[in-house]
């Protein structure tokens, strides 16, 4: 589903199944910082059906009311259109997806992306680098498929993209360069035979 900050008005695609089969969620604009609530579409009640709907409809709201705060003013829906299937994490098939580290104390380490979200930093991470100037978890690297999308985590000294440091998820591409402290890699994505 595609959610929008209800401050700065970013868009973002968020993966339904991380509502952990909650009504709605409280979420941090990657962006502006502000907090906003998105709702569960799976919660979503049709009230002009019938009196064993209602029923379902009042235990949705009794579990809302135990769970989260009430919600003090209504929330715009977004504009519908089709923005096509949303994808779940997953690796894309017949294709190989590794980061080459080609600058920095671990120059020359290649590491195979094996599952769907990883963690890049300095230690607790996927993929760990000897840096001192990154954190312990500095970024993601998160793939839909063709999608590959890089995300800082909130890292001290920021990551970096075409020298511009990253305020929001960021689409990487076959030979993309991207800069976590003084370590810089690159997505490399090759056919597998």
């Amino acid at each position: 589903m595609i959610i929008e900050c209800t401050s700065c008005h970013a868009r973002y695609q968020y993966d339904e199944e991380r509502f952990e089969r909650k009504p709605s969620k409280k979420i941090k604009c990657a962006k502006c910082g502000s907090v906003f609530e998105i709702h569960n579409p799976a919660f979503a009640a049709t009230p002009e059906v019938s009196a064993g709907d209602a029923t379902y409809t009042r235990r949705v709201e009794t579990r809302t009311r135990e769970s989260e705060p009430p919600e003090t003013t209504a929330q715009s829906p977004l504009p519908e259109r089709d923005t096509g299937p949303v994808q779940t994490p997953q690796l894309p098939r017949g294709r190989r997806l590794s980061l080459a580290i080609i600058a920095g104390a671990d120059a020359g380490t290649v590491y195979r992306v094996e599952k769907p979200r990883i963690t890049i930093g300095r230690s607790g991470a996927d993929l760990t680098i000897n840096d001192t100037e990154a954190s312990r978890q500095h970024a993601a690297i998160e793939v839909r498929d063709q999608l590959v999308m890089l995300e800082d985590l909130k890292s001290t000294n920021g990551t970096i993209v075409d020298g511009v440091k990253l305020t929001e998820p960021t689409e990487l591409q076959d030979k993309s360069e991207f800069q976590i402290g003084g370590t810089t890699l690159m997505l490399i994505v090759t056919e597998e035979a």
